[in-house]
C-alpha cells in the first residue's frame, strides 16, 4: 500500500469534505500528536448562554437603591441578598464593596473573580439593534454584524482570515464545539467541528463491517478501508473524499481522554474537556466556540433554595465547567494565553411576569475570564434599575457597552488583529475599556455609522436616523439618545418560547 500524504495547507482546505462521507458524526480534522510546550499562541473561547439568560439572577445587586428596585420588581425571584441562599459578595482587590453579588450557585466563578481572572462587564449587548428575537439576536451576534443578516460569514471566520502577517500556520486555527458548523464560522474553510471527539468515526451499516478488526474474519475488508481505496482519482469528489479520509486517519492520533475526576459530569463539561484538551495539545488553536442553553425561563425559573431551582442548577453546571476549564489548563501553563467570553443574546425583563418567569430584556452581563484578564472589577457602566431610568427602554436594562467593543480589545491586544473594520464592519466606537493585558496599536476601523436596523427589531425611521448618530463609545457612557422615548414607533417584537 502506497503511503498517503497531504500538506498542510491541503489538509485544512479540506475540513469541509467530511460532508462527502456523510455518515461520520462530526466533521473535524486533527494534526499529529501534541506538543509538549506550552503553546506561545493565544486561544479566544466564545462561549454563548442561548436563550437569554437572566443577568439579574447570576449578578445580583445587594445594596443601596438597587437592591431596593430589585426586590420591588421581583418579590417571589430575587436571589437574598445575604444568608444560607444569599448572594455571594464580589469585592475590590482592596476588599471594597461593589454593592453586587453572585448567584450562590456560582462559588467557583466568585472565586474566579477573588484571584483577578474574571471580570464583569455591565449592561452589555448590542448597542445598534433592538430586538426580542431569539433568532435575530443570536445570528446578529454571530455573524458579528447587527440588524444586517446578508452577511456571507461569521465575526470568527474573519477574524482567522484577517489574522496578521507571518501568523504561523495551524492545523486547526478555529474549532465549533456542535453537531452542525456554528454560524460564527460560517463560510470558513479552515474552522473545524464536531461534537465530541470519540464521535469522529465513518460508523454507518452494521458495527462489525465498519472496518476491520483484530476480530474481523479473515479476508475482510471494512467500509472504511474500501472507501479509502475510492478516493485516489482526480476528480473533485475524489480530492476531497481523499481529504475526509485523511482527517479520520489523523484524529486516531491524538490522546483525547475522558473527563478528569475532578471535573463535573454532563456533555457541557465534555465539551469544555475537549477544547481544553485541543488547546493542550498545540494545533494551533485560536478560535473555539461552544453553547450552553436552556436560559429561556417564562415561568417556574425559581430562585435559590425555595421552589423550583431551575436557575441554581443551570448557575452550577456553568460555574462548575468553567472552573474546572481554567484550573485545568491553569495547571498546565496554557491559561496565560487563553481569554473565555461568556455571554447571551439579551438579558431579561427587570420585573417578574405573572407565571413565576422573566420575558425577554436587552442589557446583560458580559463576562471574559482568563490568564490574561484584568479582572476582580466591572468594567462599562451599570444604568441602575430606578424605573424613571429603565422607562425609556420599557422597563429593560438598557445596553451602555456595545459587545464589539469588548470583543475588538480581545483581538487587538491579544490577537495583534488590527482589522476591525473587516471582523466587524460598520462598528466605529472602538476603545479599550482594560479588560485584557496587551498592547493597543492603530487600529483599521469603520467610518463612523451604524448598520440599519430591521423592521424585525423594532425601529422605526427615527430611530434608525438617530442610531446611526450614535457611536458605540457614546453608548458605553451613556444611555444612548435612539433609546430614549420620543415620537417613534414602540418595538415589534414576537414572543419566544
Amino acid at each position: 500500500m502506497s503511503r498517503f500524504t497531504l500538506t498542510r495547507r491541503e489538509f485544512v482546505k479540506g475540513c469541509g469534505a467530511a460532508a462527502v462521507v456523510g455518515a461520520t458524526g462530526s466533521t473535524m480534522l486533527f494534526s499529529e500528536d501534541a506538543a509538549a510546550a506550552v503553546n506561545p499562541y493565544d486561544t479566544v473561547v466564545h462561549l454563548f448562554l442561548r436563550g437569554g439568560m437572566d443577568g439579574l439572577n447570576l449578578v445580583v445587586p445587594i445594596s443601596g437603591d438597587d437592591r431596593t428596585f430589585y426586590e420591588q420588581a421581583r418579590p417571589d425571584l430575587a436571589i437574598a441578598a445575604s444568608g444560607t441562599y444569599g448572594a455571594l459578595p464580589l469585592t475590590l482587590s482592596t476588599n471594597a464593596a461593589t454593592g453586587f453579588g453572585l448567584h450562590p450557585s456560582a462559588t467557583g466563578l466568585r472565586d474566579l473573580w477573588n484571584s483577578g481572572r474574571l471580570a464583569i462587564v455591565h449592561a452589555a449587548g448590542m448597542s445598534t439593534t433592538v430586538t426580542r428575537s431569539h433568532f435575530d439576536a443570536q445570528l446578529s451576534i454571530d455573524l458579528g454584524t447587527p440588524g444586517k443578516f446578508g452577511t456571507g460569514s461569521g465575526w470568527m471566520t474573519r477574524a482567522w482570515d484577517s489574522r496578521p502577517a507571518g501568523t504561523p500556520a495551524a492545523t486547526m486555527p478555529a474549532l465549533g464545539i456542535s453537531g452542525t458548523q456554528p454560524a460564527g464560522l460560517m463560510a470558513s474553510t479552515a474552522a473545524l467541528t464536531m461534537s465530541s471527539a470519540s464521535d469522529f468515526q465513518l460508523n454507518a451499516g452494521a458495527w462489525g463491517w465498519q472496518m476491520t478488526r483484530p476480530d474481523s474474519p479473515a479476508g475482510l475488508r471494512g467500509v472504511n478501508e474500501t472507501l479509502a481505496s475510492l478516493w485516489m482519482g482526480n476528480s473533485a469528489l475524489e480530492k476531497n473524499g481523499n481529504r475526509a479520509d485523511a482527517a479520520l486517519r489523523l484524529i486516531k492520533q491524538q490522546t483525547y481522554g475522558a473527563l478528569p475526576a475532578a471535573w463535573p459530569t454532563g456533555s457541557f463539561a465534555q465539551q469544555l474537556w475537549t477544547i481544553a484538551q485541543s488547546i493542550r495539545f498545540n494545533l494551533g488553536l485560536r478560535y473555539a466556540t461552544l453553547d450552553l442553553g436552556g436560559w429561556d425561563t417564562h415561568e417556574g425559573q425559581g430562585t435559590a433554595g425555595s421552589g423550583y431551582h431551575y436557575y441554581q442548577n443551570k448557575i452550577a453546571e456553568l460555574s462548575q465547567a468553567l472552573t474546572a476549564f481554567f484550573n485545568d489548563l491553569n495547571a498546565g501553563g496554557e491559561m496565560a494565553r487563553v481569554t473565555v467570553i461568556v455571554q447571551s443574546e439579551f438579558g431579561r425583563r427587570v420585573r417578574a411576569n405573572a407565571n413565576g418567569g422573566t420575558d425577554h430584556g436587552y442589557g446583560n452581563p458580559l463576562l471574559v475570564l482568563g490568564g490574561p484578564v484584568n479582572g476582580r472589577r466591572f468594567y462599562g457602566t451599570w444604568p441602575g434599575l430606578n424605573p424613571e431610568t429603565l422607562s425609556p427602554t420599557f422597563g429593560d436594562v438598557p445596553v451602555t457597552t456595545d459587545y464589539r467593543r469588548v470583543f475588538s480589545e480581545i483581538l487587538v491586544r491579544r490577537m495583534g488583529n488590527l482589522n476591525l473594520s473587516t471582523v466587524f464592519p460598520a462598528y466605529s466606537g472602538y476603545s479599550p475599556l482594560g479588560i485584557v493585558q496587551g498592547t493597543d496599536l492603530a487600529v483599521n476601523m469603520a467610518a463612523a455609522q451604524s448598520l440599519p436596523m430591521t423592521a424585525a427589531s423594532g425601529a422605526s425611521a427615527a430611530m434608525v436616523a438617530q442610531a446611526a448618530e450614535a457611536s458605540s463609545h457614546q453608548a458605553a457612557t451613556q444611555t444612548p439618545d435612539w433609546q430614549r422615548r420620543g415620537p417613534v414607533d414602540r418595538m415589534i417584537t414576537r414572543r419566544e418560547r
